[in-house]
């Protein structure tokens, strides 16, 4: 049975699900770690644990990169199995993403061989199981527009993981460069 915990990060808990093979599930924060909680465990049965010593770089990775330090996670190890394959597929190419580096919709589509299926790249960004290490805020509409992000706050929070990236997107607005959970 797959296992999770809450971790502390510089911008509140993080969850984390794991099965042997790797993590399933990561979870950015709520308002609390109560619904922080709530949502990760939202249509997952699994048994809190600690996390496991081959996920501990992990987590250091993860806690280091919300202070806002480049980080690089593309080597973290994922289950993706429960995933459907052009998800995992769109999921694998954009670890190849790095830091502050961005795609659009479109250009994530014609990477694996299905231009033209930039609606379906976004609804795999909807449902992408570990955001932040399958860096689905990089991925952006046509023209290098926000697009949506289905993470709490939303698209308050895709820019502002953006802007810790150092990537600006249009004008610049104080009050959303904050993380609002």
């Amino acid at each position: 049975m797959p296992e999770y915990c809450l971790i502390a990060t510089a911008i509140g808990p993080v969850g984390l699900a794991w099965s042997e093979a790797g993590l399933i599930r990561v979870q950015l924060p709520d308002v609390d770690g109560p619904r922080t909680l709530g949502r990760l465990l939202r249509r997952l049965e699994a048994d809190e644990g600690h996390p496991p010593e081959w996920l501990v770089p992990t987590v250091k990775r993860l806690q280091q990169y919300f202070t806002g330090i480049p980080t690089d996670l593309s080597a973290e190890p994922l289950d993706l199995a429960s995933v459907p394959e052009f998800h995992a597929r769109l999921y694998r190419e954009m670890l190849k993403l790095g830091w502050g580096e961005t795609v659009t919709y479109g250009q994530l589509a014609e990477r694996v061989g299905s231009p033209g299926a930039a609606q379906s790249v976004g609804q795999a960004m909807g449902k992408n199981p570990v955001p932040i290490i399958v860096p689905c805020h990089r991925v952006l509409a046509s023209g290098n527009k926000m697009g949506g992000f289905s993470a709490p706050g939303g698209v308050k929070t895709k820019l502002a993981l953006l802007d810790m990236e150092g990537i600006r997107l249009g004008a610049r607005n104080p009050a959303q460069m904050a993380f609002s959970f």
